[in-house]
């Protein structure tokens, strides 16, 4: 909502709004000329034409609750995007996982190539490269392309006519709202059939939902002229990835290589390694395939990071990026805000927050952060994020949490959803299969205390979910900068 508003008002319009309560994003949105009132009251929309909300506002909100009866015109949020994307070279990122980082590294990408998108993503872009902005995850530019992370928690993606459409997995969630894994997967081929006339799909060929998507979608694409890549460790993707390896303290580094004309063809520098690959054609002349491998730097760990990159580096090749250009920009990508975020450090203890909500991010998380705690231990702060889901993979979480060497997991935030009394953060601890290894601590600072008091020097602290539980990561902070004290 914030990076909406902020985009509004770039545009010139007079734009208001409020929050339950104040932060950096509300500081942020007064510096770009928003007002801003902190709580939610009816005289906010006295005076004003248009109310944007988000899935998460309730009908009994004052403020959307006056707009109905005065007749305003109300709009989803993503009513709103998709208006501010059009008549731009649109690129929507979706997926159960990923979203955030892939539309982040391809506004970097783009940015560091001289483009000057627009973007609006749903976490701040870290600072240490040309695309951080005063909002982070909102910039106004003056060039046609326009990049979205699209969110398919409530379809509202569907809103969206992309040119370039992202799906990072089809891996099912949100179930509260779609029911079925069939349905989710139906949202995900309706935002296919969305695709303009001579766009394209990216997809990640190890994912076995977007594979499904994949096969679906292609023909109908075909028909007007969209065009289908893949990407992914599977050997026949488009663009395949291989040879991640760890680099640096925090970062790590793997193999690009692709056969696609849409990709190979272009400038690609004095570096580019375009090797040709012969194959006799049917009146036996040697017909030559190029081939297009380079090295891929990232800043970031993780080889889901690796998958991300690619998915953004061929978004940036289809709206005219050199090769070259597009991975020395990804390389300057530093993470967004709450993804493998460095928090500090106090008593030898390492402090990261991530928002990781599903078991599979959870994992991944699990397995980046085992190569950077460098033979420390592994610990991890765990606030389940809506009853439903925990509900539904407390099996699956507590599958994933056993990859650390010790959990705490407090009780479950709610969000949008009304409290159920059954679901409890118990429903994982419980289930995680090593004996001793995690305990479920309902208030959030006692589990913030009970997490250090596991802590040895040497150790890496995830605190990890998508609610409060970021503030906690301050809280380890303190509680461990507490214990130097004589």
């Amino acid at each position: 909502m914030s990076a909406i508003a902020a985009l509004l008002a770039a545009r010139g319009l007079d734009v208001s709004g409020s929050d339950a309560r104040d932060g950096a994003a509300l500081a942020g949105l007064r510096a770009a000329g928003v007002t801003t009132w902190v709580g939610h009251d009816a005289a906010h929309v006295d005076g004003v034409r248009t109310v944007v909300v988000s899935t998460a506002v309730r009908e009994t909100n004052p403020e959307l609750a006056r707009a109905r009866e005065l007749g305003l015109v109300v709009l989803h949020r993503s009513q709103a995007l998709a208006a501010l994307m059009d008549g731009r070279q649109a690129i929507a990122v979706a997926g159960a996982h990923g979203k955030t980082t892939t539309s982040a590294m391809i506004a970097v990408a783009l940015t560091q190539a001289g483009l000057d998108p627009s973007y609006a993503i749903g976490g701040t872009v870290l600072p240490g490269h040309a695309a951080s902005g005063p909002l982070g995850g909102a910039h106004h530019g003056v060039g046609d392309v326009f990049v979205a992370e699209a969110d398919e928690s409530d379809g509202s993606f569907l809103a969206y006519a992309p040119t370039v459409a992202v799906v990072t997995n089809v891996e099912p969630d949100h179930l509260d709202h779609y029911g079925t894994r069939e349905a989710f997967e139906d949202a995900f081929a309706q935002f296919a059939d969305r695709i303009v006339a001579g766009g394209a799909l990216v997809a990640c060929a190890d994912d076995a939902g977007a594979r499904r998507l994949v096969d679906g979608a292609r023909a109908s694409l075909a028909a007007r002229g969209a065009r289908v890549l893949t990407y992914g460790t599977d050997p026949g993707a488009d663009v395949v990835v291989s040879g991640y390896r760890v680099a640096g303290l925090a970062g790590s580094a793997c193999t690009l290589s692709t056969r696609h004309p849409a990709l190979v063809d272009g400038d690609l520098g004095p570096d580019g390694d375009r090797g040709p690959d012969g194959d006799r054609g049917p009146d036996g002349d040697l017909a030559l395939e190029l081939t297009l491998t380079l090295e891929l730097t990232l800043a970031v760990p993780g080889a889901h990071n690796a998958l991300d990159a690619a998915a953004a580096w061929i978004a940036a090749r289809l709206v005219g990026v050199g090769a070259l250009a597009a991975a020395a920009g990804l390389a300057e990508f530093r993470g967004t805000g709450r993804r493998f975020e460095d928090r500090g450090s106090a008593d030898g203890v390492r402090v990261v927050d991530d928002y990781a909500h599903h078991p599979t991010e959870v994992a991944a998380l699990l397995r980046a952060a085992r190569p950077v705690a460098r033979g420390g231990r592994v610990l991890v702060l765990f606030q389940p994020h809506l009853f439903s889901r925990t509900r539904a993979f407390a099996a699956e979480f507590a599958a994933a949490l056993d990859l650390a060497d010790a959990v705490v997991v407090t009780d479950v935030y709610a969000a949008r959803e009304d409290p159920d009394p059954a679901v409890t953060g118990a429903l994982i601890t419980g289930r995680v299969a090593t004996p001793g290894k995690a305990e479920f601590v309902p208030d959030r600072l006692a589990a913030a205390r009970r997490i250090v008091a596991r802590a040895l020097p040497g150790d890496l602290v995830l605190t990890v979910g998508a609610g409060d539980v970021t503030e906690l990561a301050t809280v380890v902070l303190d509680t461990l900068a507490s214990r130097q004290e004589p």
